[in-house]
């Protein structure tokens, strides 16, 4: 088994370049499969859920080849409808866009109920009454889930009852090739939607209004394939943001879009950490004295609950007592365990945590619980001083392009190992 081990207590200086956003990229890795025609993609991240899809999209068929670091192509020109293999499709929440990239594609999909990060129920509800709102058929097994629109989808109206941006992205996929004009309501806005929807306008969509709640799509005959550049990761460089004041160092953060990182960076200065902003980096110094701070995490452009983790680090290393509020997930602070074997004071009351700061973390054995609980015992780790050992990296690797290699490059004390070989 894998471990991450860091010997920590030594701020990170220097400089750290941001891989292409996992959520991004993803989604548009299933979006191919709506052209027959080769797709080339760039900034691609070299993570674990990129490894996994294009290995589904390999058993369906499609000829898949990285002629280049961070580069992928595609060509689904010989896809196979209903062949995801289960034991691939259960490894990762994103492949449920295989409904909505097969439905566009044949009128039909069957595909694995997805898998991932466990925050507790997670269902896909509001994809099936998007995919019904465009005149599919859905049914659903304990194992499975099954789409069929005989004649073809229909545009239609999709008013979505919560914000979802797995919905959201199927729902476009799934409708660009639809017959007709397609709205959808109460959209989410996250910037990898924008990129998704900018994705399938390369390739010959015709959507409008991405990034606002309500989004306009008129159906096109045949998508064809293009080269495409996947956006900066935000959540990568939040978690290295946070890094760099956990450590007290200083880090300049590049490949990134300052405006996707507002609601981070404010929370940051709010704790007195110093946040400059360059045209396509961040620069973070650390301060003398943490402040603590109040937080809820929302739905873009609120703070995301994908940095909560992070920040509930950095809280446990301020002055005074700090309030989280989760506002997306139900079952989000399985962490806190881990951190407490650090020494973290931390109260949870269902979706509130209540961190009482200042009080000094220790080196201990923890694990990574999911994707992002990983990168907090990672933060933290590298903020004490003193051997951690961290356990069930695979989580972690799932999201991260290279974070040892990255973190080692500013100066942290970490190497990834195989258990038999600690000392």
């Amino acid at each position: 088994m894998e471990k991450i081990i860091i010997n920590g207590g030594v701020p990170l200086n220097g400089e750290i370049e941001v891989s292409g956003m996992k959520n991004s990229a993803v989604a548009v890795i299933f979006a191919c499969l709506l052209t027959e025609e080769k797709v080339t993609l760039t900034n691609v991240p070299d993570i674990i859920d990129v490894d996994v899809s294009l290995d589904i999209l390999r058993h369906m068929g499609c000829e898949v080849s990285r002629p280049a670091a961070h580069t992928v192509e595609i060509d689904a020109a010989g896809l196979r409808g209903g062949a995801a293999p289960h034991e691939l499709t259960v490894k990762m929440r994103a492949s449920y866009y295989l409904l909505g990239a097969e439905l566009g594609r044949f009128g039909h999909a069957k595909v694995g109920m997805p898998g991932g990060c466990n925050f507790g129920v997670r269902p896909i509800d509001q994809h099936i009454k998007a995919f019904e709102s465009l005149g599919a058929t859905v049914t659903e097994s304990d194992t499975t889930v099954e789409a069929t629109a005989m004649r073809g989808l229909k545009g239609g109206s999709i008013f979505f009852d919560v914000v979802t941006v797995g919905g959201t992205m199927n729902a476009m996929i799934a409708a660009c090739c639809a017959t007709g004009d397609t709205v959808i309501e109460n959209a989410a806005r996250e910037p990898h939607i924008v990129d998704l929807a900018n994705f399938l306008n390369t390739c010959g969509a015709n959507i409008r209004g991405a990034g606002t709640d309500t989004i306009k799509i008129r159906g096109a005959a045949k998508l064809h394939g293009c080269s495409y550049a996947i956006i900066p990761d935000m959540i990568e460089a939040g978690t290295y943001m946070i890094a760099a004041a956990a450590t007290g160092g200083k880090l300049r953060i590049t490949n990134v879009i300052p405006k996707h990182l507002e609601s981070i960076t404010a929370k940051l200065e709010e704790m007195g950490v110093d946040v400059t902003e360059e045209d396509e980096a961040v620069v973070v110094s650390a301060c003398e004295r943490l402040n603590n701070i109040n937080l809820k995490t929302l739905p873009y452009p609120g703070y995301p609950t994908d940095m909560q983790p992070q920040i509930c680090v950095l809280m446990c290393l301020a002055s005074g007592e700090s309030r989280l509020v989760e506002g997306v997930w139900d079952n989000r602070y399985r962490y806190v365990e881990e951190l407490k074997r650090m020494g973290a004071d931390i109260t949870v009351n269902g979706r509130i945590a209540t961190v009482t700061g200042g009080k000094p973390l220790h080196p201990a054995r923890v694990r990574a619980v999911d994707l992002r609980a990983g990168a907090a015992m990672v933060i933290a780790a590298l903020a004490v001083k003193g051997k951690t050992e961290i356990e069930d990296i695979r989580y972690i690797e799932r999201g991260y392009d290279n974070i040892v290699g990255k973190l080692r490059g500013v100066g942290g004390r970490i190497q990834k190992i195989v258990e038999e070989d600690i000392f």
